[in-house]
């Protein structure tokens, strides 16, 4: 695994139309296809997903060594830890709405494993993308059988409080994996 640097990678972008663009808008699966946005609910469904969808994209085309790599020394931080994280963080989502759901990877030994724990296995990969889907469908239904997004949850606040959290989440981490794959293979864009 590359654990310095990359000197020789180059910027690149498949889209023909804006050079700092991840593809055509054409081609973009955030574009069109979401949730109708007419209301609350519909928009904070609607960024939920272009966020998921971001972050399936800055992943796409690479094995699992590049998804393991740690590009920005010395954080743990790879895009296969940023999967492993979110699907972490999807589970903590439904814990702070009151959800009885053990962690996925974190224990008390060690706070970190699902970045530390990511490791360039095919495998690994594997089973960090299954949960990561898993915990998002999950999470989809939790939010679907709750009809009102003001009612109180379990930790004091309410559900659109903990789905804007949860929308901050990814896309503070949507920005690391920009700079993540850019680090890996050069490929740039929104």
């Amino acid at each position: 695994m590359r654990t310095s640097g990359t000197d020789d990678v180059q910027r690149w972008t498949t889209s023909t139309v804006h050079t700092d663009m991840w593809a055509d808008p054409d081609d973009d699966p955030r574009e069109g296809g979401g949730t109708v946005v007419v209301d609350e609910r519909g928009a904070l469904l609607d960024a939920l997903r272009h966020f998921r969808l971001t972050l399936e994209l800055k992943c796409e085309g690479l094995d699992a060594e590049q998804l393991a790599l740690r590009s920005v020394p010395p954080s743990t931080m790879s895009l296969l830890g940023l999967i492993r994280h979110m699907a972490e963080d999807e589970r903590h989502f439904r814990r702070l709405a009151g959800e009885d759901t053990p962690r996925i990877y974190r224990t008390p030994d060690d706070r970190d494993a699902d970045w530390n724990g990511a490791v360039a296995d095919p495998a690994v990969v594997e089973d960090a993308w299954r949960r990561w889907r898993e915990e998002a469908e999950l999470t989809d239904r939790f939010v679907a059988a709750s009809p009102d997004l003001g009612a109180p949850i379990a930790d004091g606040g309410q559900l659109r409080e903990l789905l804007t959290m949860q929308i901050t989440e990814y896309a503070r981490h949507c920005g690391h994996a920009d700079l993540l794959r850019e680090r890996i293979d050069g490929r740039v864009g929104q």
